[in-house]
């Protein structure tokens, strides 16, 4: 009885500006002419849920002291569920003194409290202060480890393998660009309270003040935190996020040769994702894009709207207007509540692909009664008695 109905919807930017929806990720990585100097490399606008760029972005690589954002993840979340609190002190054991790399230059002697070791770990990128939070909450780094790596699989990460907590180079010690940027995201949505952090221009420490490591904060960019890296494994690497206007992204690249390419490369990637791209309405939550038609319904049809408001990223150069299609079985199958998830609409946009968005009922269809039945079954029969007449003078 059913089958796929693919129905053309003209769509244009010339619609009013509506909040935040879903879209598919493509790759983009020469939309607008640019290229990556990057080895690997993730962009995603975290506004419309569209990536931007993709350079090997699921393979795991070594992400040298990027992966310590897991680390302060893990702390936050212990915050959260109440097993300690800013103000909850911590041991320096020899391992975290002895930790070379930068160091937040902790001393054995010293009893940080949470809130020290986030600026420690987020500010200085210390390797001492990381291992001291993954023993204060895990008994041990290798402990640690383990299930900081069970949460990252849990949060869809699944090219990441923590061996450590510092990112100190070692063969099993992985993670993917992808992940980088799905980490820094769950981070800026989920504590709010906590990013700010990643943000301090310095810190001090036993008379030690240290700037942040990662680049162009305060640059007037918008670039507002996260994390830089290098080994010599890695190369120079950054995981970073930038909002400008109503927008914001995260970022993740790696395997530059110096300082100053990781720079270059950042903001050459920060210019590129806000000016050759520009926002699309398609439609408000609840807004029709098509009449289905309902099988042995009260109602012959149901509306498929949106589920949500929903904003597109295209070329800021080129047409805006772009075909698109509804795709769902027909016909649909009463009773029909409401808000059921019946099909897709589907949006082409040159050089990156499609979108999807989700599409809703947009009313409820209860079942049809005897007469609908009744009706339903005579057109069935007469159809089966027509095709079968149709057979027999062929």
């Amino acid at each position: 009885m059913h089958k796929a109905i693919r129905q053309a919807v003209g769509l244009s930017t010339s619609v009013m500006i509506a909040a935040m929806g879903m879209a598919h990720q493509v790759s983009a990585q020469t939309v607008g002419g640019f290229e990556t100097r990057a080895t690997s490399a993730y962009v995603r606008d975290l506004t419309t849920g569209t990536v931007l760029m993709e350079k090997a972005a699921d393979v795991p690589l070594p992400p040298a002291s990027m992966s310590k954002l897991m680390t302060l993840l893990m702390l936050f979340e212990a915050i959260e569920d109440g097993r300690t609190t800013l103000d909850t002190t911590f041991t320096v054991s020899p391992r975290a003194y002895q930790m070379g790399g930068s160091r937040m230059f902790l001393e054995p002697t010293d009893r940080p409290t949470a809130e020290d070791l986030i600026r420690g770990i987020a500010v200085l990128s210390g390797n001492d202060a990381t291992v001291v939070v993954a023993e204060g909450l895990a008994g041990t780094e290798e402990a640690f480890a383990q299930l900081a790596t069970r949460r990252a699989r849990e949060l869809g990460m699944r090219n990441t393998t923590l061996a450590n907590s510092s990112g100190w180079p070692h063969p099993d010690h992985l993670m993917s660009k992808r992940d980088l940027g799905i980490l820094a995201e769950y981070i800026i949505s989920n504590f709010p309270q906590y990013y700010p952090y990643l943000a301090e221009r310095e810190f001090t420490w036993n008379g030690i003040t240290q700037p942040n490591r990662v680049p162009l904060l305060g640059a007037g960019v918008g670039l507002d935190g996260l994390k830089t890296g290098f080994t010599s494994a890695a190369g120079y690497s950054l995981t970073g996020s930038v909002r400008q206007g109503e927008r914001r992204i995260v970022f993740a690249f790696g395997g530059l040769d110096s300082e100053r390419a990781r720079v270059q490369e950042a903001e050459a990637i920060i210019n590129w994702a806000f000016r050759q791209f520009a926002k699309v309405t398609v439609g408000e939550a609840g807004a029709t894009m098509a009449d289905a038609p309902v099988w042995l319904g009260e109602s012959a049809s149901v509306p498929l709207v949106l589920a949500d408001s929903a904003e597109i990223l295209v070329p800021a150069i080129g047409t805006r207007d772009f075909p698109a299609r509804v795709v769902y079985d027909s016909p649909l199958p009463a009773p029909i509540a409401a808000g059921d998830e019946l099909g897709m609409l589907i949006v082409e946009i040159p050089d990156m692909g499609e979108m999807r968005l989700p599409l809703v009922a947009g009313a409820d269809v209860a079942e049809g009664g005897f007469t609908v039945r009744a009706t339903a079954s005579a057109q069935r029969l007469m159809n089966m008695v027509l095709g079968s007449a149709r057979e027999a003078m062929n």
